[in-house]
Parts: structure tokens; sequence; C-alpha cells
């Protein structure tokens, strides 16, 4: 399942940049070792016509400049240069078309006056239609770190963008629709640019002019597929955090399966949404003389799954070769081999009245038609659901009926899930409504689904509990919404914590806490050792204006673990208590993977719930992620590698082969006794000859076994 989804987006970050004519005229952002005023003389006594676009000097030291090729080389070499990076690579998350769900709804539920009055709001993202009639009134600013100018609307032409002025409408929108913080001011900060693309650095760089701008809350509904705490990006939400901005991140759209949460979402104190759907009805299939129902998920761009009646199902394999008689029949597509919307199109043409598309790997996924439009409806399946309707309907000759039944509230399939490797922390931490959700867009409305649309719930929420706690810091916001979240219940169980964080928000009670959790999860670690022992602060404070005792659950018992905390304690009024938690482990007894539940905090009939998680020796993380490989802009035989590593490993080779073909075309790199977390370098690609696409297969090796990790790359040719 991760291999397609790192595919996918690397075919966006990893391409190489296209190394420039000596007289072009580019801009570069430099990264410094120190503050840029010194370097900035330095570069007008020696380079008067480079144009020094802005500079930074909060979230990290560098200025954005504008010359020649030939110019910007003289600046690669002075002694203050860290590090420069041509202007690309960074993606809005990807989003589908839903039906409908307004903010509204969520508005009529909150009982409170605050509306985010004076409280600023900033939007990273691909920038604002500021002359939407919902939002000009509350615009009020930005920047564009695409193309460095104050202009931070959306890409219009070639590559044209909506998903920025999506987000801002859920978080502020103020006329026809109404955000969830309807008076809080706008900013945008176009950092994502046609196509919704742009580099980790342009992210950097609006996070940076978010902050100086004096921003209360910024909203990130953008990410990648390293799921670790060390990228770039994950640093600079820290800082920002660090410097007294909520920052809300969305946690990204590859789940169902675990370990999919990508910077910045990977932040420990950014507060990461994943997204939910609220209880509606759903269809199912449902095939006589069976007990089981197979859940369906309609695909981005199709019409409703609104079959009335029975109808026989013939399977098509993946579509690429002539199949039988469709008319008045469900087809039942494999995916691979062609797009989606190509099965769609052959499966109408031939009469078909819908359309099934099952999983070629374990689990569901996420698919659209790509803009065809067609009168059937189009949904996917799980693997497991595509083949049991092989052996149930069409080896047995049977007809299926379309049901509707009520889900109840759920986490959204396509939510990123945690845990988050190397640190082995809990994320996402709060969920919020995710799934059909209509906003603005330039020129009108919308419905959207994604992660993206969760997170500006959130970070409208952090308005209207600015406003109503001014002088509160970013860690206070995390913890009145994380303290205050909702379990989501399946059946009598609740969905885990790696899935669900903290539940799901309550705003009214958010506003109004009675007790702060300081702890949104407590994470214990991998445990390595045979016998582990852990412990862990749990504060709180009592908001009240009388006493309160709490008393504390000891988790359900596992085989070879035990729990150490105290049974209760009395909080007087405004004061904190600190107490502790303390995990034991016999590792002979415990079963390797991910061990996650919620410690039970209950004050009179109140109960609160802390996720806790421990994570024992092995589990199926990707321990490469993130693979990039740049070739410099003023050198294309020099080629830079970065990547995250979730644990220490004996040796990792990179070996390249040609896309294709599958001709080995030498080994990139070669090294021993790596430690985990980001890793980057330089190495010379010249000997090697490299043009063209190419497939980097990096091979780890750890106590005598060796894991494989593909990663698709594209190198520039020689100027």
């Amino acid at each position: 399942m991760r291999y397609g989804v790192i595919f996918f987006t690397c075919l966006f970050i990893l391409t190489g940049f296209s190394a420039p004519e000596p007289n072009d005229e580019v801009t570069i952002i430099v990264e410094l070792d120190e503050s840029p005023e010194s370097f900035l003389k330095e570069v007008e006594r020696r380079l008067p016509r480079l144009e020094v676009v802005t500079s930074y000097d909060t979230i990290f030291y560098g200025v954005a400049i504008r010359g020649t090729a030939e110019e910007l080389e003289k600046v690669a070499r002075m002694e203050a240069v860290k590090n420069q990076y041509p202007v690309h690579t960074y993606e809005a998350l990807e989003v589908e078309e839903g039906v409908s769900f307004s903010t509204e709804s969520i508005r009529n539920q909150m009982r409170h006056p605050q509306t985010g009055e004076g409280v600023k709001v900033g939007i990273i993202d691909t920038g604002i239609d500021y002359n939407h009639p919902d939002l000009k009134e509350n615009f009020k600013g930005g920047y564009d770190t695409v193309d460095f100018d104050d202009d931070p609307m959306e890409t219009e032409e070639e590559g044209a963008t909506i998903h920025g002025t999506h987000v801002a409408g859920v978080v502020g929108a103020n006329g026809k629709m109404k955000g969830i913080a309807p008076d809080a001011d706008l900013y945008a900060y176009r950092a994502l640019g046609p196509g919704g693309v742009g580099s980790s650095v342009q992210v950097i760089a609006a996070i940076e002019e978010a902050v100086k701008d004096g921003m209360d809350v910024i909203n990130l509904s953008l990410g990648n597929d390293v799921n670790g705490p060390d990228w770039p990006t994950t640093h600079a939400v820290n800082k920002a955090i660090e410097l007294g901005t909520v920052v809300v991140v969305a946690a990204g759209n590859s789940g169902p399966d675990g370990w999919t949460i990508g910077s910045p979402a990977t932040s420990s104190d950014a507060i990461t949404v994943g997204a939910s759907a609220l209880s509606m009805k759903s269809p199912v299939l449902k095939v006589p003389g069976e007990r089981e129902k197979v859940l369906i998920q309609t695909m981005s761009g199709s019409v409703p799954w609104e079959l009335t009646k029975k109808y026989p199902v013939t399977y098509a394999g993946t579509g690429e070769a002539e199949y039988g008689d469709a008319r008045g029949k469900i087809v039942l597509f494999e995916r691979g081999g062609i797009p989606f919307s190509h099965k769609a199109l052959k499966a109408y043409q031939k009469g078909a009245v819908a359309v099934l598309i099952f999983n070629n790997e374990e689990g569901n996924f996420q698919g659209g038609l790509d803009g065809v439009k067609l009168p059937i409806p189009v949904a996917s399946l799980s693997n497991e659901a595509g083949n049991w309707l092989k052996e149930k309907v069409i080896q047995q000759n049977q007809w299926v009926e379309t049901i509707n039944v009520s889900l109840g509230d759920q986490v959204a399939p396509f939510s990123s899930r945690g845990p988050v490797t190397t640190n082995w922390e809990i994320k996402p931490d709060i969920l919020a409504p995710g799934v059909d959700i209509y906003s603005t867009v330039p020129g009108g409305y919308q419905s959207l689904q994604g992660t993206s649309m969760a997170a500006p719930h959130v970070a409208g929420m952090a308005a209207l509990i600015k406003e109503a706690h001014p002088d509160w810091k970013p860690a206070e916001v995390k913890q009145a919404l994380t303290s205050t979240a909702d379990l989501i219940l399946t059946g009598k169980q609740s969905f885990p914590p790696t899935e669900q964080g903290a539940g799901y928000v309550d705003l009214n009670e958010a506003l109004k806490p009675e007790l702060l959790i300081e702890q949104s999860s407590l994470s214990f670690g991998k445990i390595e050792d045979r016998i582990y022992r852990k412990q862990l602060p749990l504060t709180i404070k009592n908001l009240k204006d009388e006493p309160v005792t709490i008393s504390i659950e000891k988790p359900v018992m596992e085989s070879g673990v035990s729990w150490a905390m105290p049974m209760s304690a009395k909080i007087d009024p405004g004061q904190t208590e600190e107490l502790s938690v303390e995990l034991r482990v016999s590792a002979a007894f415990l079963e390797d993977g991910v061990h996650e539940g919620f410690l039970k905090i209950q004050e009179k009939e109140k109960v609160y719930t802390v996720p806790y998680v421990y994570v024992k020796e092995t589990s199926s993380y990707e321990i490469v992620s993130g693979f990039e490989l740049e070739t410099s802009w003023q050198n294309d035989r020099v080629a830079a590698y970065r990547f995250h590593l979730a644990e220490d490993v004996d040796e990792l080779r990179v070996d390249l082969y040609r896309a294709g073909t599958m001709l080995t075309a030498g080994t990139l790199l070669d090294v021993k006794d790596l430690q985990p977390g980001l890793i980057e370098g330089e190495v010379n690609i010249d000997d090697l000859n490299l043009e063209g696409s190419y497939l980097a297969i990096i091979t780890i090796g750890k106590d005598k076994k060796e894991s494989i990790y593909p990663f698709p790359i594209y190198i520039e040719g020689s100027r």
C-alpha cells in the first residue's frame, strides 16, 4: 500500500531542477549560517546588480535573491552561505469533491458569543481569492513566497488552484457562507504555486512571514510522506510555536494504514488534525443469503450511488483486455493497468449501470475520475471486498442489492494514522469534520473532502479560543482542545488513539474547560530492552473555583505489562498538580507491534481520557521515507540527497535502475552505521552519466536482514 503513495508523491517532489542558462534571471533562496545583515552588505558591495527580494531572520537565517544564474553562482561561493534552494517542490494535500457538509452545521451547535474578532489567522497554502464576496471583508493581507510579492492570489491560469480559498472559507468566511470564526482577520501566505506545488523552503519562508506579521493562528493544510520529526518544515513549525503562534496542521490523506502521518504534521507541539466523517447514511452491497455486507466508497467526480434494484455483476479484470456483455450490469474491475476514468468510460459505453474498482493490494483506496463526467456511479472497494464479490456473486451467479446503512461517527478512511517514527508519538492529536465540506472556491462554492478541510475547522476554533483567552499560549489552546475532546466509538470500543488522537473536537467545552491536561498523549517509546520501565509526567490544572478530586483508572492488563500511578489526587482551585505514570514491561511476554489505549481520569461524573502508546521492537513502519535527489542549480553534475531514517541501520545502499528497462545504472550511495533522523549530503554523479527517469532502490541492512524501498526520480541532462 505505501509504495503506491510514495510513487505518487515522488513524481512531484523528486523531479530534478532544470539548470538555467548563464544569462537567465532566476530567484533562489539562500540559507545562511548567520544573521543576514552583514551578508546583505557584502552582496551590495560585491554584486550590486543582484536584487534582494526579502530576508529571513525569525524561523531561519536566509535571503531570497533574484539575478542571472552567472551572478548567483558567485553568491553560492560566499563564506556565509549554508545552502541554496531553487524555487520548487511541496504539495497541497490532495482533496476530493464531496457532497455537502457546511460549517453552518457546526456553528449551529455553538453556545458562545465568540466570533474570532481581533484574532489574526494566517493561511499558508495556494493563496486566497481575496475578491470572493465571502472573504474580501475579512482579508487583511499576506505575502507570496512563490512570486515574492505582496499579492497572494490563487493561481488563476495554467495550473489554477482552489485549495487555499476553500480552507480560508472554513476558517473565516463572512457572507452568504459563515466560517467557524467569521470575524477573524484572514491573511494569505501563498507558498504553493501552480498545481499546488512549492518547495519546503517556500513553506518555511511563509511561516517566517506569518510569524513576523503577528499571526495568532497559522493553518497548514499541506504535507509530505516523511513520517518522522526531523524534517525541516517540522522544525520550522516547532519554532513558530515557540515564538507564540498556534499552528494547526492537517494530518494527511494517506490512511487507513498506520505510520502515514507526514511532516509537518509530525510536529510534537502543533495541533495535528485528522478527519472525521459525521454520522450519515452510506451505501452497502448485500447478497441474498449472505450475512456480510460490502461497504463501498464513491469516487471523486462520480454521481451518487443511488441504485434501487438488484443487479448482476460481471468481472472485467483490469479493463485492458476485452470482456463480455455489460448491459444492465455492474462491472467489477481490479485496480491497475489503465486509469480509473478509462475503466469507467469503457463500462459505460458497454451499457453498465455502475462500476466497482477493487484494490490490487491490501486495504481500500481513494480515487477520482480525472474530470470525466459519467451518468453512472463509480465506487472503490477494498481488496478483500473485491475478491469476496468474485467468489460469492460472480462465481455463484448471484445479484447484488444496494441498501443504505447508518455508519455512525467514523474516522474517515483516508485520514492518515500514526504513530510517528523515531520519537514514537501519537498523531493525530484530534479529529474534526473532513468529509464533504462545503466552502468557498474562486468564483463560487464547492464541497471537498480531506484532512485539508478538517484542519481549518480547528484553526477557526483556535481563533475563538484565543478571543476568549487572549493570554493563553499555544500549549494551553492545544490542551483545551485535547482535554475536552469526545472519543469516537465503533460499537462499544473506541477507535485507537493513533487513528483519532484525543477524539472529536468539542468547541463549547474547549472554550470553558474545567481541567487542562498538559499532555495531549503519553508516548512511552520503543521497547527494545528485556525489562523496560519508563515514567512520564501527567500534569493537570484545575480551572474551577472549587477543589477537585480526580481518580485515575489503570488500563486493562496485558500479559507482561504493569502500571504504577496515583489512584487519586486533590487539586485546589487554580492550582496545577504534577502526577506521574509509570509503564513496566517484561518484553518476553509482549507481542510485537503498536500497543495503545486510553488512561481514564474521573472527576465526579466527568471522565477525561489521555491516549497512550508504546511500540515493541518491530512494526510495520517504513524505515526510509521522503528520499529526494536534486541536481545543484549551479552544477548539475553534483546532486544533493535527503531522506528520513526511522531507526539506526548497519548499512544503506542506493542503486539506480533505468525506468522501463530496469537495467542497472550504478550505485549512487553506500554508507554504513547510520543513526535515525534526517540524513542529507551531496554526491558526484558525473561518472554515472545520468539523464532521465530512474528507480532508486534503497537497500537497508540491519542485524543481517535486508529491506528494500523504491523511489522514482528524474535527473536532468547536462547543459
